[in-house]
C-alpha cells in the first residue's frame, strides 16, 4: 500500500525555494565582474542592498560613472546613488561617455587612469548600463596602458563584460591601438 505525500512537505519546499530565489536576488548585482580584486569592479546599475554588499563584502572606496547628465534623468537611480555614497563615504566620480559613441576621448583616458593610479580610490566600481560598451572600454584602457596586458587577454576579459558577445572590428581596433606608454 502507498502512502500518501503531505502536502506540508510540498509547501516547505516551495518556501524554501521562494526564499532562495529571493535572498538571491536581493544580493545580486547585474553584470558584476571583478577585474582585479580589490583594485576594480565593474557592474550595471547597482540598486538597493546591492551598494551595502560593496561596501561592506568588497571595501568599495570609489563609485565611477560612464552615464552623461541626460541619462540622470532615466530613472531614479541618480539620487538613490548619491545619498548613498555621501552617507557612506564613498568617493563619487562621474565620466560621462555617449552611449552612441562609446570609445573614451584622450581625456576620458587620462582621467580615469589618474582615478585608477590614486590608491585613496580602491577598490573602484565602474558602471554604466547593462552590456555597458563604455565601461568595457575603459577597462581595456586601464588593462593595457596601466596594467600591460596583451591584446588578446584584454580582448578576452572585456568581452566577459558585454556578456561574452563577439567584439566589432571598432572595438578589437580600439584595444589594439591602446599602447602602454601612449
Amino acid at each position: 500500500m502507498k502512502k500518501k505525500q503531505s502536502p506540508i512537505g510540498l509547501i516547505i519546499v516551495l518556501l524554501v525555494t521562494a526564499a532562495a530565489i529571493l535572498l538571491f536576488r536581493h544580493f545580486y548585482i547585474n553584470d558584476f565582474n571583478i577585474i582585479r580584486a580589490g583594485v576594480l569592479l565593474t557592474s550595471d546599475q547597482p540598486k538597493g542592498m546591492d551598494y551595502t554588499r560593496l561596501l561592506y563584502k568588497y571595501h568599495l572606496a570609489t563609485i565611477v560613472n560612464v552615464r552623461s547628465h541626460s541619462e540622470h534623468r532615466e530613472r531614479n537611480w541618480y539620487n538613490e546613488e548619491i545619498i548613498w555614497v555621501r552617507n557612506n563615504g564613498v568617493n563619487y566620480l562621474e565620466l560621462p561617455i555617449k552611449r552612441e559613441k562609446y570609445f573614451p576621448d584622450k581625456q576620458t583616458q587620462e582621467q580615469f587612469l589618474a582615478i585608477m593610479a590614486d590608491k585613496n580610490n580602491l577598490p573602484v566600481l565602474l558602471h554604466g548600463t547593462e552590456d555597458d560598451e563604455r565601461v568595457a572600454m575603459l577597462v581595456a584602457v586601464w588593462l593595457r596602458k596601466s596594467q600591460g596586458y596583451s591584446l588578446e587577454k584584454t580582448l578576452k576579459t572585456i568581452k566577459k563584460i558585454i556578456d561574452d558577445r563577439e567584439l566589432t572590428n571598432a572595438e578589437i581596433e580600439f584595444v589594439s591601438d591602446l599602447k602602454k606608454d601612449n
